[in-house]
């Protein structure tokens, strides 16, 4: 299993994965404002690798563009389907390359592939790869999806057992990057996590939360869904812990049990949880400043 840390790596690893690519290429398509991913995928065409593209019906802003992009896609002589409607968002990002399922927290835009914290993993373990592909065929057909046990997790099939399972299982620590964590049970948990002991700690919102220490980060945008187990386990995905990702929305993420990646995600979340607490210290001096100029000029 490889990782990718955005805003560090940039789309390169996509293209490459796509360039690399002999026999297939499946892509879901949530936002992408990149050309140089559409020239990849029309290029893999041109070599003979068979090219087919999920694309989301709509995201907020942007059908038009999504309508564009489709018929792009076609000129370029890739299979091109879009996804129903039956669920308010599509908004899982992930890919196929022969053997290797790449899935990402990121779309392929600038803003979020160079300007934003987020991740992305690529494995080629059988039964992750299977069953993306199994929930692919499902939703370019418009056909149910029926999860098997895997380490995919996938809203709103299984993503609440799922996470709730993986949050449970914390002894010591769980670190977590959300953008809009509001789930009512799932802060209840967290909160009794760290009521007995935990190290619970949140880069983004929590909404809700009155036990959990929470941080934004200033640095960059934050776009990233990732939680750290104890050190020792992952998630990575596009699901926040919010009811509607987690119950209505099509959302995929992966657990992850390799070391080395685990503690590249651990390590990057504490650099960014460092350069929080120095902006918040920075923040604070500031207005301590203006508060005694404040009072001299009273």
């Amino acid at each position: 299993m490889n990782l990718i840390i955005q805003p560090e790596a940039g789309l390169a690893p996509v293209v490459r994965a796509i360039q690399q690519a002999k026999r297939a290429v499946d892509i879901a398509i949530f936002r992408l404002d990149q050309a140089e991913i559409e020239k990849a995928l029309g290029a893999a065409v041109q070599r003979g690798v068979k090219v087919r593209v999920l694309v989301a019906h709509t995201n907020r802003g942007g059908e038009a563009r999504l309508r564009k992009l489709e018929q792009r896609l076609l000129e370029a002589g890739a299979t091109v389907t879009r996804t129903g409607d039956d669920f308010p968002r599509y908004h899982y990002k992930f890919m196929i390359a022969d053997d290797t399922l790449h899935l990402f927290g990121f779309n392929f835009t600038k803003v979020d592939a160079l300007k934003s914290r987020s991740f992305g993993v690529s494995t080629r373990d059988a039964s992750a790869v299977r069953e993306a592909r199994a929930l692919f065929e499902a939703d370019s057909s418009r056909q149910p999806y029926v999860p098997k046990r895997t380490h995919l997790v996938v809203s709103p099939e299984n993503a609440r057992e799922m996470l709730t399972a993986f949050v449970k299982g914390a002894k010591r620590q769980i670190l977590i990057y959300d953008v809009n964590l509001q789930d009512p049970l799932f802060i209840k948990l967290l909160e009794a996590q760290a009521a007995a002991g935990v190290d619970v700690r949140v880069i983004g919102k929590c909404k809700g939360a009155k036990k959990i220490d929470v941080r934004p980060i200033k640095s960059m945008r934050l776009h990233v869904r990732a939680l750290v187990r104890d050190g020792v386990r992952a998630f990575v995905g596009s699901q926040s812990l919010r009811r509607i990702e987690l119950d209505r929305r099509r959302e995929v993420g992966v657990l992850i049990t390799n070391a080395a990646v685990t503690r590249q995600i651990r390590d990057t979340f504490e650099a960014d949880w460092a350069e929080a607490e120095s902006s918040v210290e920075k923040s604070t001096s500031a207005g301590r400043v203006v508060e005694f100029a404040a009072r001299e000029l009273a």
